[in-house]
């Protein structure tokens, strides 16, 4: 018989809803497989065991009251250590923040205990949330559940690990240049990196970001289902008037022509055979599910990626580098040195300019094909932290990651798909309209029911 926390986030709301089991003890099986397996990985760096009873409480209480619970009636989740969550600290990774408490949650908690969802950890990221991988001087290194010698991905590698290893069945990640959509290619599972403006947050334990991450930066979810990552879409969304970029845009929209545009080495990049193959089944289980696929190039990507490195390290520049020192956390220094030589002689005020044609671009695009099919890396998930090796491994796993870093600059949706298998993590990207996650979603659940489905690790099983 399965266990409770083995079940998706869809199975598990139906289940409280008709009282088939209760929030408590859903809340209860979470927490024992986060203190059963947790240690091993070290994905939730701060658990919330304590409070997480107190909210499945609340939702049995509404369900015995006759009352909504919410679309995430009683299903547990995590969170990143970089989002607010009252009278906790946000540490972003960072001993400088090891006391910065929240005055108060963050609009994606408040939205997902408004929607029944019970927060039972937050998650682990590098220092700054800075790298594709997750170690950081006070929280200590993540682990990939599948192979501790690959990467969890980063930054959100603390989310991956967490629902990879059946640590909640929905986790919270963020994404400036693929720490969404990376954590789920290196651990086996879907992310979703939504539409600039779709999920509102807001940190107020510490200053607003400068203008290149208020365009770029987004929060979304990670999930073993497509169908979870709906459903904790819609729970993320919620209308919150503390971010004013957010957009009361509808989840669904009218029909778009099934076509999706292929593009196996978007700019030329380089793509292992892997990879490749990974992106032809993808298409091949579209085109069975009805979609046109055809090899078609989109606009540049490397171009996004240039703009979109400048408007980064200008954030960087402004909330980071001051800490650089102080903080002293030697990967995040070296890799932001990394960064700031390849954003060196950036003109910000001129990407933001250069970012308008492309955008026009990118637009004319997707309207004649809703649909990109494009890798997520260029490579299988790293070695773990082998960006700091040297600055020849650097700059291969920045050229490896151009797809990611690219296409926040364009504020699109994008979803990362696994096409993988245990202990061989792999996976596609699918791009789209902007607020159209819906159609990504669509495709991806194509993607998804040509694979097993996706079941929680117990970590380092493989061997």
């Amino acid at each position: 018989m399965a266990e409770l926390w083995q079940a998706s986030a869809a199975v598990i709301a139906a289940r409280v809803r008709s009282r088939e089991t209760s929030a408590r003890e859903e809340c209860e099986a979470a927490i024992a497989r986060m203190q059963a397996v947790n240690p091993a990985i070290n994905a939730v760096v701060d658990e919330t065991a304590e409070a997480a009873l107190a909210e499945a409480d609340a939702v049995d209480a509404k369900l015995a009251r006759g009352e909504e619970p919410g679309p995430l009636a009683g299903v547990p989740c995590t969170v990143k250590i970089n989002i607010d969550y009252a009278g906790r600290p946000t540490t972003n990774g960072l001993k400088l923040q090891k006391d910065l408490t929240a005055p108060e949650d963050s609009p994606i908690v408040s939205n997902l205990r408004a929607a029944g969802g019970v927060v039972i950890g937050r998650t682990n990221t590098p220092a700054f949330s800075l790298r594709w991988f997750a170690r950081n001087s006070l929280h200590g290194t993540t682990l990939n559940p599948h192979d501790r010698t690959l990467t969890p991905g980063g930054s959100s590698g603390g989310a991956g690990s967490a629902v990879a290893a059946g640590i909640g069945a929905v986790a919270h990640g963020t994404d400036i240049a693929g720490s969404i959509r990376y954590p789920a290619y290196a651990c086996g599972v879907h992310g979703l990196r939504p539409t600039l403006g779709r999920v509102p947050a807001a940190n107020l334990s510490g200053a607003d970001r400068s203008i290149g991450a208020q365009l770029t930066a987004v929060s979304g979810p990670l999930a073993r289902t497509i169908d979870d990552l709906r459903i904790s879409l819609a729970a993320m969304s919620a209308e919150d008037l503390r971010d004013p970029w957010r957009m009361p845009a509808p989840l669904t929209g009218p029909a778009v022509p099934r076509r999706v545009a292929l593009c196996l080495a978007p700019d030329g990049m380089k793509v292992d055979p892997e990879v490749t193959e990974a992106l032809k089944g993808a298409a091949a289980a579209l085109s069975d599910a009805g979609w046109e696929v055809d090899e078609i190039a989109p606009p540049s990507i490397a171009e996004a990626q240039r703009i979109n490195i400048a408007l980064w390290m200008l954030d960087f520049s402004v909330n980071g580098t001051p800490k650089l020192a102080p903080e002293g956390d030697p990967d995040a220094i070296f890799c932001a040195a990394q960064m700031m030589k390849i954003a060196e002689g950036s003109d910000p005020v001129k990407a933001l300019q250069d970012r308008i044609p492309l955008l026009r671009a990118w637009q004319m695009f997707l309207e004649d094909w809703p649909v990109l099919l494009c890798p997520m890396s260029g490579e299988a998930p790293f070695e773990n932290n082998s960006d700091v090796r040297s600055e020849a491994d650097f700059a291969r796993i920045y050229a490896a990651q151009m797809t990611q870093v690219g296409l926040p600059a364009l504020g699109l949706p994008a979803l990362s798909v696994s096409t993988g298998r245990p202990g061989r993590p792999m996976g596609v990207q699918l791009v789209g309209r902007k607020f159209r996650e819906d159609v990504l979603l669509e495709a991806g659940a194509a993607i998804e029911a040509a694979h097993p489905p996706i079941r929680p690790v117990d970590p380092f099983a493989a061997g």
